[in-house]
């Protein structure tokens, strides 16, 4: 396999005829076997949306460290609110020791809560208010447009991943129909003293819903994500597109027949980061809290046995956030 991230067209698959949608579905099916990460373009999202998020989430990292921490959550384990840096070590979620990162971000939950009976600590978790932050003027306006862009670009996502696995185009609609889904704002700065062993701006990790679309730093690198082989190479700098890849909800859906692929992000002004100060916006898009994940039966080879016990959304979200979370 070429030692890079493939390139597909939305609006090919959108706007393209049956048997155009096949070639394309074909494709990311076998994209989401070897590698499990692609750069999506002709998206759709207007770039009016894309760039005034981006500049909202700039001018919040931007404000003095005491202004950024009115927005921290009050509760531990909390995933919404700002995050210092050394808040996390995301190697942990794979049992892996390592220093915290290097990153400091600003999460945003749902944007709207599921009318129905959770519990409370439950609906807390996933569904509770934002931290919104007071400054800069406009953030929230801009980062509510963009989540709201990124849920239907997410739902067409779905339904080409629904076409690669030969299921009806629909099929995980009604597993995302009140997402928890999470919008993080991630900040990279070149480090003023050297890194410990191991430390990097983000340590090596899985996502842990159905999909990830990040909007990557357009000029600055550090993303890198492991091959097949085991080989790291760098994700590509993409101007207007988004860098798209499946989480291990996904991947416990189909059996591992597609790969939840590791990743992580060299700081700026070390080997494999670029130079100056590196920004990203993602956006996971995660299941409904009551969804059940369950392997899909197209799937399941004749004789074979679902690797994975059947497991809720909300159940699985919070078990994998909490285990990233530094000490």
């Amino acid at each position: 396999m070429e030692a890079t991230i493939p390139t597909v067209s939305l609006a090919a698959f959108v706007d393209g005829d049956a048997g155009q949608q096949q070639e394309i579905a074909s494709r990311v099916d076998h994209i989401c076997k070897t590698l499990g990460f692609l750069v999506v373009e002709d998206h759709g999202v207007a770039r009016e949306t894309i760039d005034s998020a981006w500049q909202a989430a700039r001018e919040f990292f931007d404000l003095p460290l005491e202004q950024k921490l009115r927005s921290r959550p009050t509760e531990a384990g909390c995933p919404r609110g700002y995050f210092p840096f050394a808040s996390e070590a995301l190697a942990k979620s794979l049992g892996v020791e390592t220093p915290p990162d290097i990153k400091e971000s600003l999460s945003i939950g749902p944007l709207r809560a599921p009318q129905r009976n959770i519990s409370g600590a439950e609906f807390e978790f996933h569904y509770g208010e934002n931290a919104w932050p007071a400054q800069p003027p406009g953030l929230q306006e801009s980062l509510t447009r963009y989540m709201f862009a990124m849920e239907t670009l997410g739902n067409k996502l779905l339904r080409v991943f629904a076409t690669a696995l030969s299921l009806p185009a629909d099929y995980f609609e009604a597993f995302h129909s009140e997402p928890m889904c999470a919008l993080r704002c991630l900040n990279y700065p070149a480090p003023d003293q050297p890194l410990l062993p191991g430390q990097r701006g983000a340590g090596e990790h899985a996502d842990y819903g159905s999909l990830t679309i990040l909007r990557s730093d357009p000029a600055v690198s550090g993303l890198e994500v492991r091959m097949p082989s085991g080989e790291w190479i760098a994700a590509p700098l993409v101007n207007d597109g988004f860098i798209v890849n499946i989480g291990d909800m996904m991947a416990r859906w189909t059996n591992d027949r597609w790969v939840s692929t590791l990743h992580r992000v060299a700081s700026p002004g070390t080997p494999g980061g670029g130079s100056g100060r590196r920004q990203s916006i993602a956006y996971f898009y995660n299941t409904s809290f009551d969804a059940e994940i369950r392997c899909i039966p197209t799937c399941l080879a004749s004789g074979e046995q679902p690797r994975y016990r059947p497991v809720k959304g909300g159940e699985y979200l919070v078990q994998r956030f909490t285990s990233a979370l530094a000490d």
